[in-house]
């Protein structure tokens, strides 16, 4: 059962906790608010400012678990206090550890002061969680994809566009790279996982991943070097550095161009393009009444 003044009470508490600068957001001249405005933590947790002031009001239906699980995400919960928000929105918490989607506040607060910096946030699958805005500007929106699409290793498979992001040279290596760390992954989760559930899927539906599945191999590192093709600049020659949160198993994955290099320009001019296209895609935004689902 849903404690409407105990989740009021909880989200109000934390908003008020938070600061700009702790979720990259410009703290302006004439700030009162104690803490993070209303609208702000709905834009945050991708929720219209209406739905969210409800909530803290203790009016409104019960959020759902969809809800609740933007909310901490926005919030920059702890584990441990998204679970509590789930309490008491009448909800049983998620699944901790490799299964969870829920990002780390310090994974987050590094990923918020990323911003002229392509990173994104993905599960060990290879599903991607978050992005900065230049990350999308590089790579597309790659969280909306839904089922198994999510993990870029299923794409690779499955969906030529995916493959058109990366320099064919690289397409041999980057099959076997998949293929291997699937495989690792299903070792470590066991036979009832996602990691099974998609190696299956690809085993019916893709003759070269049978190929490169046949090899058994494990092991293929990343390169450090990644080679991008970009629809708008061209080709970009990036160094990838990686960050691993060990309790969730999530990577933070930043992108970065030697300065002075042609792909260091063309980094900086997808980021021009990158706000053009963001702030005309906020212009034509209506109003939302829950999470934003692509």
């Amino acid at each position: 059962m849903i404690d409407r003044t105990g989740l009021a009470e909880f989200l109000r508490r934390r908003r008020e906790l938070l600061q700009p600068e702790d979720v990259g957001l410009p703290r302006g001249r004439r700030r009162r608010t104690k803490g993070l405005r209303r609208e702000e933590v709905a834009a945050l947790c991708h929720l219209s400012a209406d739905y969210y002031s409800r909530i803290e009001r203790e009016r409104g239906p019960q959020p759902s678990e969809q809800m609740i699980a933007s909310i901490a995400q926005g919030l920059h919960l702890s584990i441990d206090e998204r679970d509590h928000l789930f309490r008491l929105a009448g909800h049983q918490p998620p699944p901790r550890g490799a299964a969870s989607e829920h990002i780390s506040p310090g994974l987050l607060r590094i990923l918020d002061r990323l911003d002229d910096t392509p990173a994104e946030v993905v599960t060990e699958l290879g599903e991607t969680l978050r992005q900065t805005p230049l990350g999308v500007a590089l790579a597309g929106d790659t969280t909306g994809y839904r089922g198994p699409a999510r993990s870029i290793g299923y794409r690779w498979f499955t969906d030529p566009g995916t493959r058109q992001r990366y320099a064919p040279e690289d397409h041999p290596f980057l099959s076997r790279m998949f293929a291997a760390g699937l495989r690792q992954v299903l070792a470590l989760r066991g036979p009832n996982s996602r990691a099974a559930e998609y190696a299956e899927l690809l085993l019916a539906e893709s003759e070269e991943f049978r190929q490169v599945w046949d090899a058994q191999e494990v092991g293929v590192r990343p390169n450090d070097v990644k080679h991008f093709v970009h629809p708008e600049v061209g080709a970009l020659e990036l160094t990838c550095q990686t960050l691993l949160d060990p309790e969730q198993s999530h990577r933070l994955l930043v992108y970065t161009a030697e300065p002075g290099s042609e792909s260091h320009e063309k980094l900086q001019l997808l980021a021009v393009l990158g706000a053009q296209t963001a702030a005309f895609a906020h212009g034509e935004r209506p109003e939302e009444t829950g999470p934003l689902v692509p």
